[in-house]
């Protein structure tokens, strides 16, 4: 299962915006695989250009990466974040980001790991001092609400699409169980008429026994049975018809049930 199976990842993207100009944390989410979902939003000139691009940074960022989750501090400091994405207990996806100081920067101590990245200590000076500032706290109140706040909404929004497929499957059941009613009133209806008849011949048969005098004695008894049948056979059928409405009835509340609930 993927998320973009049941989302709309240009929606993922603006709530990922929001989050990240709203904190000023970095954000991006990522699928099970760890292919990119959305675009990186907020993400910092001294992670991309610079730490991760050095061969020695790469390689720490990296193992950082692999080793933790939730919200740590990474190598260099800052403050990174990893939330799971999970649905029915499956993991997804995960929203990744954070690249945010706790403190301001102590440029000396930049100046070293820089040294030992390989980069030049000024230029990641510089950068250093354009990276965000919250407090840990913050920063550790923005990840947690931010990966909840994506779960709910991806959970919600699966659900949405399972409970489509199960509002077509029902509409279609209904529609179904309307046709079979349609015919079963039809099948009905001329046994109905059939049992009519049979009242008819019946009434018929015991005029004609009544004329035969004791030669339609017999005879006359055979009409009074099935006169008595044919009309037992009606009032079968006409409960038929009165449950056949009923069914009808519960079935159409049903659809406007489903109807209301859309």
């Amino acid at each position: 299962m993927h998320i973009s199976d049941f989302m709309d990842l240009g929606k993922l993207q603006e709530i990922q915006d929001e989050f990240s100009t709203a904190t000023g944390l970095a954000a991006i989410a990522v699928d099970a695989k760890g292919e990119y979902l959305t675009k990186p939003s907020n993400f910092t000139e001294f992670c991309m250009r610079y730490t991760r691009t050095s061969e020695e940074g790469g390689r720490r960022c990296q193992k950082c990466d692999s080793e933790n989750s939730g919200t740590y501090f990474c190598h260099a400091g800052l403050i990174d974040f990893s939330n799971d994405i999970v649905v029915r207990g499956e993991k997804l996806g995960a929203m990744l980001g954070g690249q945010v100081l706790p403190e301001p920067p102590d440029l000396d101590k930049f100046r070293r790991i820089a040294q030992e990245l390989g980069i030049s200590p000024d230029a990641y000076v510089e950068a250093v001092k354009k990276v965000p500032v919250r407090t840990e706290e913050q920063i550790r109140a923005a990840a947690d609400l931010m990966g909840d706040m994506i779960n709910l909404w991806v959970n919600l929004e699966f659900f949405k699409k399972i409970n489509a497929a199960r509002i077509k499957t029902f509409e279609d059941e209904i529609a179904r169980s309307m046709s079979l009613i349609q015919e079963i009133q039809k099948m009905t209806g001329s046994l109905q008429k059939i049992a009519t008849m049979e009242n008819i011949l019946a009434l018929n048969a015991s005029v004609e026994a009544a004329h035969s005098g004791a030669a339609g004695v017999g005879f006359a008894v055979v009409a009074k049975e099935l006169g008595r049948l044919s009309q037992d056979s009606a009032n079968v059928y006409n409960e038929i018809f009165r449950l056949i409405d009923s069914v009808k009835d519960s079935i159409l509340r049903m659809n406007n049930e489903k109807g209301e609930l859309k």
